[in-house]
């Protein structure tokens, strides 16, 4: 099933816009959600199909909120791919064993992100 729906989790709007700008013009349908547990709760509410996590947010942070919904009955089949300005590849390693599908570090490069939503099963 191709993706057309998608949930941007981030605290930044400027990051935000960035996402939703560049999704849009695309032809995604776009979400967003301020915190992790806002996101966690969207996607119960939305069932996008596919989110884009940061990681480095006030509250439930991105791994947290990722552990979370890869982990529950009503979300566990929603590609995460984490959006995320920490680079280390230990940052990487924690990102995917919490669930996310892919890991991309900030900035965010526009076609990189466009070709890793169109590889999503």
């Amino acid at each position: 099933m191709p993706v057309k729906n998608i949930l941007v989790v981030d605290d930044s709007p400027t990051e935000r816009f960035f996402s939703v700008d560049l999704l849009t013009k695309a032809g995604y349908q776009v979400t967003t959600a301020e915190s992790g547990e806002e996101g966690i709760a969207k996607a119960k509410a939305t069932k996008p199909d596919l989110i884009l996590m940061d990681v480095v947010m006030p509250g439930l942070n991105g791994y947290q909120a990722t552990r979370t919904l890869t982990r529950d009955e009503e979300t566990k089949n929603i590609p995460v791919i984490v959006c995320t300005s920490k680079g280390q590849e230990t940052d990487k390693i924690w990102g995917l064993r919490q669930g996310a599908a892919d890991y991309i570090v900030k900035p965010v490069n526009p076609d990189e992100l466009l070709k890793k939503i169109a590889a999503l099963p």
